[in-house]
């Protein structure tokens, strides 16, 4: 059977869609091929998904005949980018969509790399592992509505995904990129202040974090909007209402506000 998802990077992020894609059956697992240099880590993904294994980067470049995919650490970008040069430019025949999850790499890198190729950069975030994530994807110049439509369904694989422009993507990085360590410092914080209220902490890490996965599962399906929630559960007068106060006075709000907005700047700078 032909290949037509080749994947370089078999770590968390490369699995979790390696793994969705097969159970969703988007590709089979005849269809897929693996770059791995760890060989326990090649040897356990050749084993858990029946996928073809291999350490050479450029055989899955030559062998994937509709998506290449990297996922990859953004510091061996380069030495990859040149193994698979002399392959880019010689073989024209052969011109899968180019997909990265490579985090500050910009477009115009991945074009210069992968020349007249079609590229499309992507920012997905850490509950994708568990199909729940939400992915931010920007579309490069060589791209068309078939290659588009190709990393809709590819990340929608692990959770939801939306379209914007690259100058964006920081912001993405700032907000969902990092957003999830900010929910789970607030889930630990929550369960902290139900331990100082004298709950046992097994049931305050219970409590806590069905609060905030109950919450947020409301407010999706509802589509009330979060303000709006907020003042069904606040009564006059209330418990609620003064635990709000204290959040003001403390600057709750005004504290995740300045941690995305600075998320955001630290990504361009490491993007530079």
């Amino acid at each position: 059977m032909t290949i037509k998802f080749g994947l370089i990077g078999g770590g968390v992020m490369g699995e979790a869609l390696l793994s969705r894609l097969i159970v969703r059956g988007i590709y089979q697992s005849s269809e897929v091929i693996v770059s791995e240099p760890l060989s326990l880590r090649s040897d356990f993904l050749k084993q858990q998904y029946g996928v073809a294994v291999t350490t050479d980067n450029s055989q899955v470049f030559t062998e994937a005949k509709e998506v290449l995919f990297l996922a990859v650490k953004p510091q061996v970008f380069s030495a990859i980018a040149q193994e698979l040069a002399d392959i880019n430019i010689f073989n024209r025949e052969h011109s899968p969509l180019i997909v990265s999850i490579l985090a500050g790499v910009p477009l115009s890198q991945l074009e210069a790399a992968f020349v007249q190729l079609p590229v499309i950069r992507a920012m997905p975030n850490t509950p994708s592992t568990v199909g729940a994530g939400v992915t931010a994807i920007c579309l490069g110049a060589y791209t068309n509505a078939k290659h588009h439509q190709i990393a809709q369904q590819v990340f929608s694989a692990v959770g939801e995904v939306v379209e914007v422009s690259e100058a964006l993507m920081d912001a993405v990085t700032g907000l969902s990129g990092s957003g999830p360590a900010y929910v789970a410092l607030m889930v630990e914080a929550l369960a902290d202040g139900g331990v100082a209220a004298g709950l046992p902490r097994a049931i305050a890490n219970q409590l806590a974090l069905q609060t905030v996965l109950g919450t947020a599962k409301l407010l999706q399906e509802t589509k009330l909007h979060p303000a709006e929630l907020k003042d069904r559960v606040t009564s006059p007068g209330g418990t609620t209402i003064a635990g709000i106060a204290k959040l003001e006075q403390a600057g709750f709000r005004s504290a995740l506000i300045e941690a995305v907005k600075t998320a955001t700047e630290r990504s361009q700078e490491l993007g530079k």
